[in-house]
């Protein structure tokens, strides 16, 4: 069989040339296996009875005991009639040692032959090397997979970053803290469904992605097209409205958390799909969001990092409960100068946001609240420390909440708030809007600006979603929450693309 090419240091890059001429012996190899009828492809099972961390964790009481572990060889190094080579499992690695007069030469020879990449089954038993590092002598060696491709020396660094998303997999195999990130995301999954369900008695629900009318939100859809019944969907770009009707239904607790789809912009804080946990609860409010949001946070940092302080690119945040809270208008008219509090004339406020510096053209359509709204947005989000957070944002207007219940105390804002760490948007939630006269005046307004050009990620019209008003809302809290943009968060990691396993990528051409 052809010689082993596997006993060099990890740390060698081949050229493009050797990667090819690598792929064409390792294709050799497995045909030579199968001429001998050892194709690995047959195999379908293997049992399993212990792990690479177990192993050594609990050496003092599996030392001489027999293991069965299975995984992808890592590193070879070859001394002749015995080889130490590096197995990887779902745990990690575990360095096992063979040798000829254990396995017979002929088997011996055909493990020579195995590359970095391959996966197999071994058994034997646990002890630790002259250094004093934890292994397992092999005793019997199976082949359970051969790998064609071969893996890359170095997986790290700007040049290798495309690639790294697009071949996950590969990602995975080479980056123990990339494996880290995602088994992290599972646990802060686990425990928001676990405080959701064990601390406030919510009921997992399941509602539709593909829609007639995108809302809940406002955003751009994916539009799709149902061939057999002949008619346009899109993809949800939020959870809220069916949810909602669920409350209506006497359902008084309920949650989902599911992908989302927004066809926006991308960057390293948005994506066009991603995750999202919405909960509405019957009889509960603005006050009752906070309070979950905080315990959502708080025990998700704890189940991950064990302490309340999340660190991210150097920067700590203490999400103890309670969070601070701060008011858009009166954050506005500190930055600005503006007395918002003392105008309520749509035109007033067109006039002295012009003169502040806002673009005449694009306020010139705005009423008063949109304009408080979106000179926060210009002014106030990027000010360095104020939605550093953990800090609560209330007092948004009417006129960007349009599922949002009013403020009774002053009916131009809406009971709503806006969650930031670390000066990003983390949760929405609202005193659900359940008046059916008012939301279906909002809507109208909403779809108004739509048909309009003036916002084309305004709110539709829902018929039907103002017919379940009717039959009657309970006064309800709800809240939205970014799952990607919590697990970042708390995994200090850079971008909402290395905590999703398959981000949306451009295809390569070819593809």
């Amino acid at each position: 069989m052809s010689n082993d090419n596997h006993n060099a240091p990890e740390t060698v890059e081949l050229t493009a040339e050797e990667v090819s001429e690598q792929r064409k012996i390792r294709r050799e190899k497995l045909q030579e296996l199968r001429d001998m009828g050892r194709d690995p492809f047959v195999q379908e099972t293997y049992n399993v009875t212990a792990h690479s961390k177990d192993i050594k964790e609990n050496f003092e009481a599996m030392e001489g005991e027999e293991v069965a572990i299975a995984g992808r060889i890592m590193r070879k190094r070859i001394m002749g009639k015995a080889a130490f080579f590096d197995v990887q499992d779902k745990q990690g690695r575990i360095q096992c040692y063979i040798k000829r007069d254990d396995i017979g030469v002929d088997e011996y020879k055909i493990f020579k032959t195995y590359d970095i990449g391959d996966i197999v089954g071994l058994r034997g038993f646990v002890f630790k090397t002259r250094t004093d590092e934890v292994s397992v002598h092999t005793q019997e060696l199976t082949l359970l997979a051969k790998s064609l491709q071969v893996l890359p020396d170095k997986w790290s660094g700007l040049q290798d970053i495309d690639l790294r998303y697009r071949q996950r997999y590969v990602d995975l195999i080479m980056n123990e803290d990339v494996r880290e990130t995602f088994y992290n995301r599972a646990k802060i999954v686990k425990t928001v469904r676990e405080v959701l369900e064990e601390d406030y008695g919510f009921l997992e629900v399941e509602t539709p992605v593909l829609q007639t009318i995108a809302g809940g939100a406002n955003a751009r859809p994916f539009n799709t097209h149902h061939n057999a019944l002949d008619f346009d969907l899109k993809l949800r770009i939020s959870l809220e409205l069916p949810l909602k009707r669920l409350i209506v239904g006497g359902l008084d607790r309920v949650y989902e958390l599911g992908k989302v789809f927004r066809n926006e912009g991308m960057d390293k804080n948005h994506s066009p799909e991603f995750t999202s946990m919405e909960a509405y609860m019957a009889y509960g409010n603005l006050e009752d969001m906070m309070d979950l949001m905080e315990q959502v946070v708080y025990k998700c940092a704890m189940a991950v990092n064990g302490s309340p302080i999340i660190t991210y690119e150097g920067k700590s945040f203490d999400v103890t409960p309670p969070w601070n809270k701060i008011d858009m208008t009166e954050t506005v008219i500190k930055v600005t100068g503006i007395p918002f509090d003392k105008i309520d004339d749509d035109e007033e406020a067109r006039a002295a946001a012009i003169k502040y510096g806002m673009n005449e053209e694009d306020v010139k359509n705005w009423t008063r609240g949109k304009i408080i709204a979106e000179m926060f947005e210009e002014y106030c989000e990027d000010l360095p420390g104020l939605l550093d957070g953990p800090v609560f944002l209330t007092g948004h207007p009417v006129d960007v909440s349009p599922l949002s219940k009013r403020d009774p105390k002053d009916p131009r804002i809406t009971r709503r708030f806006e969650a930031y760490i670390n000066g990003w948007e983390l949760s929405n939630a609202f005193s659900e809007l359940n008046d059916p006269i008012d939301q279906y005046e909002r809507f109208a307004e909403q779809q108004r600006e739509l048909d309009l050009g003036i916002d084309d990620e305004a709110h539709p019209m829902d018929t039907d979603y103002v017919n379940a008003l009717e039959i009657g809302l309970p006064p309800t809290g709800g809240i939205g929450i970014g799952i990607d943009r919590l697990v970042m968060l708390i995994t200090d990691s850079t971008t909402i693309r290395d905590v999703q396993l398959f981000p949306v990528m451009k295809p390569l051409a070819g593809e």
